[in-house]
């Protein structure tokens, strides 16, 4: 039996408005994604760090974990650092309690955010 560790899944996606729907609503489906694509049960989830870009402003990323239901993940929204970067990104790190390696770790970058980490790209979403 594999030994169960803490890891790190990274996860990002982009946005076309800065609007609170659109902020949740993409939120929401990487999150899905990231914990789907590791079969990940909320309550292995030991907690969330969102960050934005400075244009994304209208809403708390982590409001859409609290949406699904993830009331007791500790979840930290924070701003990107400022620097050339994609418009209207955010990013995830959840942290997770699994049996999986760092190798087997499937991370999670939608749309545009592709381009951030192409090395670590597993999951292709429909374009």
């Amino acid at each position: 039996m594999s030994e169960i560790r803490v890891r790190g899944i990274r996860g990002a996606t982009s946005v076309t408005q800065n609007t609170p729907e659109a902020i949740w609503e993409a939120t929401s489906q990487l999150l899905l994604k990231m914990t789907g694509e590791n079969n990940i049960p909320v309550d292995d989830i030991v907690s969330i760090i969102f960050s934005t870009t400075g244009d994304l402003n209208a809403a708390f990323p982590a409001k859409a974990a609290r949406d699904l239901g993830w009331q007791y993940v500790p979840l930290l929204d924070v701003q990107q650092y400022e620097a050339p970067d994609l418009p209207r990104t955010i990013r995830v790190l959840m942290h997770v309690n699994t049996p999986l390696s760092q190798q087997q770790i499937r991370h999670i970058y939608l749309g545009q955010t592709k381009q951030l980490r192409p090395d670590l790209v597993h999951f292709r979403d429909k374009e």
